[in-house]
């Protein structure tokens, strides 16, 4: 290195002319170690950088070496990302999952109706889609470290409160409070991928962290099952919050802020609400909040049906339905390891356009097999099984692609935006658990027709929308 290359790498300068002594201080990295470097420079001429705790000209006398380490934080790892994204977004199965196995118990164990512990998980999904309208202004303006540990706290206290609650009337209202804290968790995993990251290489990862949560979609069940058999309702919910600590901790441990202070949004209502409604009226974020919510909207009635169907419509086993729960969480992991794989070859669109092709198969399949086996000997829950696992890996892609695809255009109002997309979501599951609640009939065709619904509407949006919201953009 030459003398003028060493004082463009050196961190220390000292100018000496006419008695005046001024210091530029910034690190230098040499090697395997961080250090700070100074060396004088007598004006007009320059010497050669000093080393030395000595003198380093006539002119003037530098200051003593400094060799300790600088301790600036580090940055996440992609390691470290992928984990936090795969807890956060993992929060919504565990807190949901986890919780089902205990459900009979618990409502027996307060002498309340199906419809009052049909209703501890529907005020949880209406809080979780409604505070996040909150927690996402809120992120943007203070930043997504705050919003998540101040989220993560209220959670754990909440499901705490839900384990110890002594009512069917106080359980609710916990897990009221549950819900609206896992607002902030979730909604702030999707921001913080648009803070990181382009669209498309945000879709990659997205779908690394989506894989963990099919992970813990796996476990959730078996897990919760296992804990109110062998202990009671109340160890379920215990467990529950147990991972909500420890997401807590590792968040505080190791989540870096990832929104920089001159970035952040100031809080005034009226900007708030020309920022929603300018997210709304985005072509991008319309065809790509479309697809996600209605690749939701598939999942979700499955999820809702799918129980009663195969356990008192086609007489399968509570074992046997366990395992097609399992499988299909397997199926949805697999399709988020093919959206890595066609992303790095096709793009978002063309992802998004084969996935289409998947979920018509599968979702088309389930209709088309129902329409012709239903009622048959043949007929019984393979039918329904083998196509949809189709669908579930369709979905494994149009959910990172869509999740991250509708906050790509909004880099400064990323939790917003990501808050929008999350509320429309869970808008579609309301419309859609109504919709099922009036038409259970004790058939199969409120799944078979529910699923046939939102197979058009996804290929709608993968087919149409997105390949025009793609064209559009400079």
């Amino acid at each position: 290195m030459n003398i003028d290359a060493r004082h463009r790498a050196c961190g220390r300068f000292y100018h000496c002319a006419a008695g005046v002594l001024r210091v530029h201080d910034d690190p230098v990295e040499l090697g395997t170690k961080r250090w700070r470097f100074c060396y004088a420079r007598a004006m007009p001429e320059p010497t050669p950088p000093s080393f030395t705790n000595g003198p380093a000209s006539s002119a003037c006398r530098v200051a003593p070496l400094q060799t300790a380490p600088v301790t600036e934080p580090q940055p996440m790892t992609p390691t470290t990302l992928v984990v936090l994204l795969a807890l956060l977004l993992g929060l919504q199965p565990v807190t949901t999952d986890l919780y089902l196995p205990a459900l009979p118990a618990l409502t027996e164990g307060f002498g309340a109706s199906m419809g009052q512990a049909q209703l501890t998980l529907t005020a949880l999904l209406l809080a979780f889609g409604v505070s996040q309208l909150v927690w996402g202004p809120l992120s943007d303006r203070y930043g997504r470290r705050p919003v998540l540990l101040v989220g993560l706290a209220a959670y754990v206290l909440a499901a705490l409160g839900a384990a110890l609650a002594p009512s069917m009337a106080l359980l609710i209202v916990w897990r009221a409070v549950q819900g609206a804290a896992m607002g902030a968790a979730v909604m702030c995993a999707r921001a913080v991928v648009r803070d990181l990251y382009e669209p498309v290489e945000g879709a990659r990862v997205m779908s690394q962290g989506l894989t963990g949560l099919g992970l813990l979609a796996c476990l959730s069940a078996p897990v919760g099952g296992v804990l109110s058999q062998a202990l009671d309702w109340r160890a379920a919910l215990f467990a529950v919050a147990a991972f909500g600590a420890l997401t807590g901790a590792v968040v505080a441990l190791r989540f870096r802020e990832t929104v920089p202070a001159d970035r952040r949004q100031p809080l005034h209502f009226g900007t708030l609400v020309r920022t929603w409604l300018h997210i709304m009226r985005h072509p991008v974020f319309l065809s790509f909040s479309a697809l996600s919510t209605a690749s939701y909207g598939g999942l979700f009635t499955f999820l809702a049906t799918s129980s009663f169907v195969f356990t008192q419509v086609l007489g399968l086993s509570k074992a046997g339905y366990g395992l097609i729960m399992f499988t299909n969480s397997l199926a949805y992991i697999g399709g988020t390891f093919v959206c890595r794989a066609l992303l790095r070859r096709f793009g978002v669109a063309r992802t998004v356009a084969i996935a289409g092709a998947l979920t018509l198969s599968g979702g088309g399949g389930v209709a088309l097999l129902a329409w012709l086996g239903a009622g048959q000997a043949w007929y019984g829950a393979w039918a329904i099984v083998l196509p949809f696992y189709l669908f579930m890996v369709g979905h494994g892609i149009h959910q990172p692609c869509g999740q991250s695809g509708a906050v790509g255009p909004f880099p400064q109002t990323a939790g917003t935006a990501s808050a929008v997309n999350g509320f429309w979501m869970m808008v579609a599951a309301f419309a859609m658990g109504d919709w099922i609640g009036i038409h259970l009939d004790g058939s199969i065709w409120p799944l078979v027709h529910g699923i046939l619904f939102w197979t058009v509407l996804i290929c709608a949006a993968a087919w149409l929308l997105v390949p025009r919201a793609a064209a559009a953009k400079p």
